[in-house]
C-alpha cells in the first residue's frame, strides 16, 4: 500500500481561500509601505552559511536550516574526523549554504554587495518566506513569511517614528487592536551596568525576553544559571516589574540609570520617539516595556514588538535599530532600523477574530451559468466584455444541472451569478443574481458591466 503523502511539520499548504486571505494581508502591508516611500527587493532563499552564522546569537545559530553540499558532501571528511568533530563542526564541513533565518541579515549583505548602486538613505521592503529549525507549535512555524521594511544610511530617530506610524496604519486597516511595545537596548545595557553585570548584557537580555513565555521565577532561574549573583538579580526585580505611564517609567529610569551614560542616552531616544508619536494621531497604544529585549544580538537602539490585544498569540510584529550590522560584512558605520510583520500570525489573528472582508474570499465577481451550447457561446462573449472592464468572470464549463453550478458558485465564493437562457438571449438581456442578498435584476450587457463595477 502506498504511503500517504505528507508535508514536514511546521509547514503548511495554502488553498485558494487561504491564498486570497494571505494576499489581502500582503497587499495591505505593501500598500502602506509604498505610502512611506519604501521600494521592494528580493534576495535568494539560500545564503552562504558564512553570511548567516554568528548573526543571531548562539540560540539562533542552532535554528538555522543548513543545506548539504552538492555531490559528495563528505569529501575531505575522514572517519576519524567524523568521530572526533562536534555536530556543529561537522555541519560546517558538510554545508556551505543555509536557508535564510530572517530578511534583515540578507538585506545587510545586499546593501554591502550593492553599495555603489544605492542612494542613501535606502528604504526597502521585502515580503518573502524564511525558515527556522524550531519546534513547531501553535503560532510558531518552521516556514513562514516576513514582511520587512528597513531604512539604512540614516541615524535619525524620525525613521523609528515613521516605522511606528506604519505599524499603526497597517493594523488599523486590518482592524486588529494592538499594543506597540518599545524599549531600547541602550537602556538594557545601562541596567546591566548599574547592577554590576555589564559583561552579562547578552545573558540578561536573552533571559528577560522570555518573561511572557516562562514567567518571572524561571527568568530568575535562568539569570542564576548564567552566573548572575543574587544581589544583581534582586536589583533587577523592581525594573522588570515597573508600572505606570510611559512618562512615569522614564522618570523612574532616569533616576535609576543616573550613573550610566549609555542608559541615559537610551532613555532620551525612547523619549524622542514617544513625544513625536504623541502628536501624530496614533490609533493604537504604545507602551514602554522594560522587559522587552528582542533577543537578537544585532540590535543597538530602539526595539519594538507588537501584541494583539484580543487574541492570545506571540508577537505579530517586531524590529529595531541596528547600528553595526553591515560592519560584519566590511561596511562599518552604516546605521539601520527596521520592522518585520509576521504574516502567518497576523493570518491566525484575523481568522480567530473573523475580520476578513468578504472580498478577501477571492472568488470571481460573476459566474455565467451554462444552459447549453448556444447559451454558453453567448456567455463567452459577455464574459469577454465583462473582463475587458476589469471584472473577474467565469463561464461554467459544463452544461449540468443548475443546482450543481450554484453549489460551485457558493463553494468558490462567487459574488454574483449571471443567467442567460433562451428568453434572455431573445431579449438581449442578462439576469444577474447577488449571491449574498439573493436579489435578481434583468440588465443589458452595458448595464451588467456598470452594475458589477459598482458592486
Amino acid at each position: 500500500m502506498a504511503q500517504k503523502p505528507s508535508i514536514p511539520k511546521g509547514t503548511r499548504d495554502f488553498g485558494p481561500l487561504e491564498m486570497a486571505r494571505r494576499n489581502y494581508i500582503f497587499n495591505t502591508i505593501r500598500q502602506v509601505y509604498a505610502l512611506y516611500g519604501f521600494r521592494q527587493i528580493e534576495t535568494p532563499a539560500m545564503e552562504n552559511l558564512s553570511t548567516l552564522m554568528g548573526k543571531y546569537g548562539e540560540e539562533g545559530d542552532k535554528l538555522l536550516f543548513k543545506i548539504l553540499n552538492s555531490g559528495d558532501f563528505r569529501h575531505g571528511v575522514t572517519a576519524a574526523d567524523y568521530e572526533a568533530l562536534q555536530p556543529a563542526q561537522l555541519a560546517a564541513r558538510y554545508c556551505d549554504k543555509g536557508l535564510r533565518y530572517d530578511l534583515t541579515v540578507p538585506f545587510a549583505r545586499y546593501v554591502v554587495q550593492h553599495r555603489d548602486e544605492l542612494q542613501m538613505p535606502f528604504k526597502r521592503y521585502q515580503i518573502q518566506p524564511v525558515w527556522r529549525a524550531d519546534r513547531p507549535q501553535k503560532g510558531r512555524y518552521r516556514e513562514f513569511y516576513q514582511c520587512d521594511a528597513d531604512v539604512v544610511g540614516s541615524d535619525s530617530l524620525l525613521n523609528e517614528v515613521e516605522l511606528m506610524q506604519i505599524v499603526d496604519e497597517v493594523f488599523t486597516r486590518l482592524g486588529i487592536r494592538v499594543c506597540i511595545k518599545i524599549n531600547n537596548r541602550k537602556i538594557l545595557s545601562g541596567i546591566a551596568e548599574v547592577i554590576g553585570a555589564a559583561d552579562k548584557i547578552v545573558d540578561i537580555t536573552v533571559a528577560i525576553d522570555k518573561l511572557d513565555k516562562i514567567g518571572l521565577d524561571k527568568v530568575n532561574d535562568e539569570l542564576r544559571a548564567t552566573g548572575l549573583n543574587e544581589a544583581a538579580i534582586e536589583r533587577l526585580q523592581p525594573i522588570i516589574n515597573l508600572q505606570g505611564t510611559n512618562a512615569e517609567k522614564l522618570d523612574v529610569m532616569r533616576q535609576a540609570l543616573a550613573g550610566s551614560e549609555v542608559g541615559l542616552k537610551g532613555i532620551d531616544e525612547v523619549a524622542f520617539v514617544l513625544d513625536a508619536l504623541a502628536g501624530s494621531g496614533l490609533r493604537n497604544a504604545i507602551d514602554l516595556d522594560l522587559t522587552l529585549a528582542r533577543g537578537l544580538n544585532y540590535y543597538t537602539g530602539c526595539i519594538f514588538e507588537v501584541k494583539a490585544l484580543d487574541v492570545q498569540i506571540g508577537s505579530i510584529t517586531g524590529g529595531g535599530r541596528y547600528d553595526n550590522l553591515t560592519g560584519i560584512f566590511g561596511m562599518p558605520g552604516l546605521s539601520g532600523v527596521g520592522i518585520s510583520f509576521g504574516a502567518d500570525r497576523i493570518y491566525d489573528v484575523l481568522d480567530q477574530l473573523n475580520l476578513y472582508p468578504e472580498a478577501a474570499a477571492g472568488g470571481s465577481q460573476v459566474l455565467f451559468i451554462n444552459f447549453g451550447p448556444a447559451e454558453a457561446a453567448c456567455c463567452l462573449r459577455l464574459a469577454a466584455q465583462v473582463r475587458r472592464a476589469g471584472i473577474s468572470a467565469e463561464v461554467y464549463p459544463d452544461s449540468v444541472k443548475m443546482k450543481k453550478q450554484m453549489q460551485y458558485a457558493n463553494a468558490t465564493h462567487v459574488q454574483h451569478v449571471a443567467l442567460v437562457g433562451e428568453e434572455e438571449m431573445k431579449q438581449g438581456l442578462v439576469t444577474l443574481k447577488n449571491m449574498t442578498t439573493g436579489q435578481q435584476q434583468q440588465l443589458t450587457p452595458e448595464e451588467l458591466v456598470a452594475a458589477l463595477q459598482q458592486a
